[in-house]
């Protein structure tokens, strides 16, 4: 986004989270998160419906109260602070903006509540409105204005404020996919811009992916994996993470011994860790290639070829169940056709063995 005099509170904004629960009823939606965001990450919760990522975010920006465990920002402990007193600001999915106001107006509608004059609020307002790009909006309604354009007013109203934290509640889910992706990007480097921590919320695999410094992945109220992205992608803790993070081909298997993998009765070659006997064997679809029938790893019929632009998505029939395989539209890499009997290379440092 557009250049300009940063805001943000001058750093700050290390949020951590202690045993941290959350009941609904007699539903435990919290199972005692532990976390620790540090200052200026871009630190994103990712999980389906339902894993409690959102009750993670509104627990944090003082919508909701714990059970138990606790929640400090810079060290300070927040419980019981209301939201409007807590050094954060929040960006629904719903833009929430006033439709009698004009954008000028929308962006320093909160600064009405804090001690600054007149002329102070119009620098504050330009700077924040320079920052998302729409200084030559200021005078239009939302109604006047796209989709993206109103989410930008959003970011604008929260980050006049001068926030330690940026809480982010799937901001771009109700955008279209172009518009989305587009968005991603001008974040991040909105993000780098301001300086101050961001946590993102949405259950958008590729969106976590592109724009965190670091990610946790939620299952059931429990955090399964923390990590940066590329690690969290290439050497996922579980087959949960595995399969929920993008395409994954997971193989029952077997381990004999330390450094040697059995799958379908064939020994390969692979870092084991710690795991002994049964486990998962986890591989990326595009660190598979398809080959010749014979000279690969395994073999099969193809199933299925789906061209989806970038990439074309192709299915192998091994054994009982189906391999998939990413193969990039580079002008260069075979594509077969369906029925075709083929090899598939699989590079032993591609294998992750993962414990059942």
């Amino acid at each position: 986004m557009g250049g300009g005099n940063q805001q943000g509170g001058g750093g700050g904004g290390r949020i951590e989270l202690v045993a941290l629960e959350k009941s609904y009823g007699s539903q435990l939606v919290l199972k005692g998160i532990d976390l620790v965001v540090e200052s200026g990450e871009f630190f994103s919760l990712l999980g389906p419906s339902g894993c409690g990522k959102t009750t993670t975010l509104r627990l944090i920006g003082g919508f909701e109260e714990n059970q138990s465990g606790k929640i400090l920002i810079d060290g300070t402990d927040i419980a019981g602070v209301p939201p409007e007193k807590r050094p954060v600001n929040t960006v629904f999915q719903s833009y929430a903006l006033f439709p009698h106001l004009s954008v000028f107006d929308n962006v320093a509608f909160g600064l009405r509540f804090q001690n600054c004059t007149k002329d102070e609020r119009r620098r504050r307002v330009g700077e924040a409105l320079e920052l998302v790009r729409l200084s030559e909006y200021a005078g239009r309604k939302p109604h006047q204005m796209s989709g993206g354009q109103q989410q930008r007013v959003a970011l604008a109203r929260a980050l006049v404020l001068r926030p330690r934290v940026l809480l982010l509640d799937e901001p771009l889910g109700a955008l279209d996919a172009k518009l989305r992706r587009a968005l991603q990007f001008e974040l991040k480097e909105l993000h780098r811009e301001v300086g101050i921590t961001f946590v993102y919320v949405t259950h958008d695999q590729e969106e976590a992916l592109t724009m965190s410094d670091r990610l946790a992945v939620m299952r059931e109220g429990e955090i399964e994996q923390i990590g940066a992205p590329r690690d969290v992608y290439d050497a996922p803790a579980t087959t949960y993470v595995a399969d929920f993070l993008g395409l994954a081909n997971l193989v029952p298997a077997h381990v004999p011994a330390p450094g040697t993998v059995e799958i379908d009765g064939r020994s390969v070659a692979a870092s084991t860790g710690g795991v002994t006997g049964a486990c998962t064997v986890f591989v990326r679809p595009e660190r598979l290639r398809v080959v010749a029938d014979g000279d690969g790893l395994v073999s099969g019929p193809v199933t299925d070829v789906v061209f989806v632009g970038s990439t074309t998505h192709i299915r192998v029939a091994v054994a009982d169940r189906s391999l998939q395989i990413v193969v990039p539209n580079d002008g260069a890499a075979w594509i077969p056709a369906p029925g075709t009997h083929v090899g598939v290379d699989v590079p032993t440092d591609a294998l992750r063995v993962l414990a059942r």
